[in-house]
């Protein structure tokens, strides 16, 4: 493996081409990256907020619209 040249060194454009690299080198196996068990835990509160509900999915366009009203 080559040294890495420091990061503060790098270009925005090379570091995003970095980070681009690292994950696509990620996806190549899958399966070796384990989700943490609290990932589990939120999807099964996501749930049932939705099956009882206390909660519901909003479109793409209508929670973009609903973060940029909130962030003004």
């Amino acid at each position: 493996m080559t040294a890495l040249p420091k990061l503060n060194e790098l270009t925005v454009s090379e570091k995003i081409q970095m980070m681009e690299s690292l994950w696509e080198s990620l996806c190549q196996q899958p399966t070796d990256i384990l989700s943490p068990a609290w990932h589990g835990e939120i999807l099964t509160q996501r749930e049932n907020a939705l099956s009882q509900g206390v909660d519901h999915f909003s479109d793409w366009d209508t929670a973009k619209a609903s973060l940029r009203k909130s962030i003004r």
